[in-house]
């Protein structure tokens, strides 16, 4: 029987040190291959082991103590050791163990990259964090033995895709490229993993509520109020240093922040400070309740929060909204939308998101087909299929979605949707299409169209700004220097003015 990998009969050639075959050539006769006790690592005095089969037995693989790596004459090979370096010897290329030093993954294996924020280190072409350990290049754990770049397991063979990938429709554009041999793939956050805090508001040392407190009542007392004063105040705390400003405030002087804030503030530099010292989640609940209930509904508000918080934060928001408002946010969502809208503001309102990391290539595709095959590629569009894989697939995999869209496609996904729908559901896909795909992105879109034109959307231009201050930034500058071609402390400088100006100023951080 021959094994894939393995030289044809014949024997390993010998390697000075190394492990003899066995009379009669490979496989081995009785004594040889497989191992007996002591199995993987094998002893000093090269392969093969002695008594105990493989797979191995109690003491074999995974090593016990001392084991991996194992002592002399084990694995990593010595010189002249297992594996052979020689032509037709084990392994061969592509799945099998590498030669010469180092632990590079082969092709069909991991990216080589470092593990996705939070999760435990690895070794580069190892299995993924919490799965069992299999052979490098072998299958998912968990699935049956398959061929590297065949078929998913359980799955017929497309045309189009060379190796075999599950086809939904026969008449869809097939990949350039086999499938890999290892389906999953780490969490990539593409355009800000790793690189630490990304706000610009950070925690003031030593700051003291009560200290902040006082300084703010002396700002507001007497004739005239100190905007500077409060303006240093609000803009150098972060927001868990603010929020505590309005119990201390009344626990002081026995009155309410807002109240006084609003007796001396105007205009939106108020709506700025009132913003400013509220908890994100309230903050979020309260912007929601004026987009539904305000005169028309404003969506962009909508889709921007339902499709850019976490589950937890949704959470928290359906939760406050039912003890503000005295109603739950799914009920005022559906009375005041209609449509595929409505599902799709109903299914993100619900914060049941997949948050996992790990990205199932195999399933990227399946679910990029059936995109495809919902809009491009039929007459008519099935809204609902995208509503069910946008609402409910993590970030990461939806990534990989898009771009296995546009390379299974050649069109991408933010046209095809355009094509194929109309109205406020096109612009709420599209929408959550830009906020999974590149955040910062979306959000300097977001602030450009919010100074672009007569007038400014001070609504949204608050919105965002408080925000993303101690969440993204400093890549929403980035992002909007590179599209816009100037930057948004500018930009900010030449659409507003006085302290409103100043304290939109200190959330932007600087200039770029």
């Amino acid at each position: 029987m021959s094994y894939p990998g393995y030289p044809p009969s014949g024997g390993y050639p010998t390697q000075t040190g190394g492990y003899p075959p066995q009379p009669g050539a490979y496989p081995p006769q009785a004594g040889g291959y497989p191992p007996q006790a002591g199995g993987y690592p094998p002893q000093a005095g090269g392969y093969p082991p002695q008594a105990g089969g493989y797979p191995p037995q109690a003491g074999g693989y995974p090593p016990q103590a001392g084991g991996y790596p194992p002592q002399a004459g084990g694995y990593p090979p010595q010189a002249g050791g297992y594996p052979s370096q020689q032509a037709g010897g084990y392994p061969q290329a592509g799945g099998g163990f590498p030669q010469g030093g180092g632990f590079p993954p082969q092709a069909g294996g991991y990216p080589s990259m470092p593990p996705a924020q939070g999760q435990p280190q690895g070794y580069p072409g190892g299995p993924a964090p919490g799965q069992p350990q299999g052979y490098p290049g072998g299958p998912a754990p968990g699935q049956p033995q398959g061929y590297p770049g065949g078929p998913a397991p359980g799955q017929q063979p497309m045309p189009g895709y060379p190796g075999g990938a599950p086809a939904t429709n026969p008449s869809m554009p097939g990949y350039g490229g086999g499938v890999p041999a290892t389906p999953y793939s780490p969490a990539i956050n593409y355009f800000y993993f790793s690189r630490g805090y990304r706000g610009v508001i950070k925690d003031y040392p030593g700051a003291d509520p009560l200290r902040d407190v006082e300084v703010l009542r002396k700002a507001m007392k007497g004739f005239g109020t100190d905007e500077a004063a409060i303006i240093e105040i609000l803009g150098s705390r972060s927001n868990k240093q603010r929020v505590p400003m309005v119990a201390a405030y009344k626990t002081t002087y026995g009155k309410d922040l807002f109240h006084d804030l609003k007796s001396e503030l105007t205009g939106n530099f108020e709506k700025l400070a009132i913003a400013m010292l509220q908890t994100p989640a309230k903050f979020d609940t309260s912007q929601l309740k004026e987009a539904i209930a305000g005169a028309g509904t404003d969506e962009a508000c909508l889709i921007e929060i339902l499709s850019s918080r976490s589950n937890a934060e949704i959470r928290e928001i359906n939760q406050i909204y039912k003890n503000e408002y005295g109603k739950k946010l799914e009920d005022a969502i559906i009375n005041d939308t209609s449509g595929h809208f409505r599902r799709l503001l109903v299914s993100l309102c619900q914060g049941n998101r997949d948050e996992r990391e790990q990205v199932d290539i195999n399933m990227a595709k399946q679910d990029a087909q059936k995109l495809y095959a919902a809009g491009e590629n039929k007459v008519g569009t099935d809204e609902s299929q995208f509503n069910a894989i946008l609402c409910s697939r993590s970030r990461p995999h939806l990534r990989a979605v898009f771009n296995e869209y546009q390379q299974m496609s050649g069109r991408d996904i933010v046209k095809s949707i355009c094509r194929e729908m109309s109205g406020n559901v096109e612009d709420g896909m599209v929408a959550v299409v830009k906020c999974i795909r590149n955040t910062p992105e979306y959000f300097a879109e977001r602030l450009h169209k919010s100074m672009a034109g007569a007038g400014t959307k001070d609504r949204t231009l608050i919105r965002v700004m408080v925000t993303r201050s101690e969440v993204d930034m400093l890549d929403i500058r980035q992002a909007y220097q590179k599209t816009y071609g100037k930057s948004l402390y500018t930009a900010i400088s030449g659409d507003t003015s006085g302290d409103y100006q100043k304290l939109l100023l200190k959330l932007c951080g600087g200039s770029d």
